[in-house]
């Protein structure tokens, strides 16, 4: 397997070895597993990828999310990223499908909404625009390490409320469905996660965030924005231009990432499969005290 570096500080292309190869073999997994930790960002190219394949290989890093409720394939560990319809047409930009995956083009991590956080997510490549519909990825973990000492500190020991319907609402009102909102109430994360196999921390943050604890409200947006800034300026991103066959696996303890837009008249079709992370990949780290995650 080679090792080829593609982001500024983070990512890069395995070479080499195959989506199907890393899950049946131990020692493929271990070495695929030690690059992740490492590099944040995986991108697997030329891959014979299937749903049956895609759920074989993210199997291997953890347990996997269940979709959320309302998106396509309720009840399945896959997530159907699409815009096109039940007779194969692409869907008008005003239509909910649109929409959602107009949401998917503001910076966020995976899963923050939830009451158990995404450790991966991996995504696949099944029908592509001719231009377009690129996924940009930043690095937290270099993010966090960019930010003064004394804000560090602050940081290490702040919490954040992430709701998805706070950041669906900054596309359409309604977006979030009244079934969404009932199940995915409000969660609570420390705003540094610390992975326990190099002891390197990240900034968590997303656009689901809305809040700081003990933070009066507009301070806390103000903080929230300029350090979303920060981690996203110009010259601090790799950009993905997908081909078909492609498949990306990213770290969302240490990454954020947003969708790019495409022309509207064209399909795109993505699958995703969700890795929950487990207190082996730090979630002990963020979990807030008892009485802030009782509210």
């Amino acid at each position: 397997m080679d090792i080829v570096p593609l982001g500024p500080g983070f990512a890069a292309e395995l070479r080499g070895v195959t989506l199907a190869e890393i899950a049946a073999d131990a020692a493929a997994y271990d070495a695929v597993r030690a690059a992740f930790e490492e590099h944040s960002v995986l991108v697997f190219r030329g891959q014979e990828v299937t749903d049956e394949t895609q759920l074989a290989f993210s199997r291997r890093f953890g347990p996997l999310e269940v979709t959320k409720v309302g998106s396509l394939g309720v009840g399945t560990n896959l997530v159907i990223l699409s815009t096109i319809d039940e007779n194969g047409n692409v869907v008008p930009a005003d239509h909910r499908l649109a929409l959602r995956n107009k949401a998917n083009q503001l910076w966020h991590t995976d899963s923050t909404f939830k009451r158990v956080p995404a450790l991966a997510s991996v995504l696949s490549a099944r029908i592509i625009p001719a231009r377009g519909g690129e996924t940009e990825y930043v690095s937290t973990r270099l993010a966090w390490e960019r930010l003064e000492g004394l804000l560090r500190k602050r940081l290490a020991n702040s919490f954040a409320w992430h709701d998805y319907a706070h950041s669906r609402g900054q596309i359409a009102p309604d977006l979030a469905s009244t079934e969404e909102r009932a199940a995915l109430p409000p969660q609570c994360w420390r705003m540094a996660w610390t992975n326990p196999v190099n002891g390197r921390c990240a900034l968590y943050l997303a656009s689901h965030a809305y809040a700081i604890e003990g933070v009066e409200q507009a301070a806390a947006q103000k903080l929230l924005t300029e350090l979303m800034d920060a981690a996203t300026a110009p010259g601090l991103s790799y950009v993905h231009r997908w081909r078909k066959g492609d498949v990306v696996m990213w770290d969302n303890r240490a990454t954020m990432h947003r969708g790019r837009p495409w022309p509207a008249h064209e399909a795109r079709l993505m699958v995703r499969t969700t890795i929950s992370a487990t207190d082996a990949d730090g979630l002990e780290s963020v979990r807030p005290p008892a009485r802030q995650a009782a509210e």
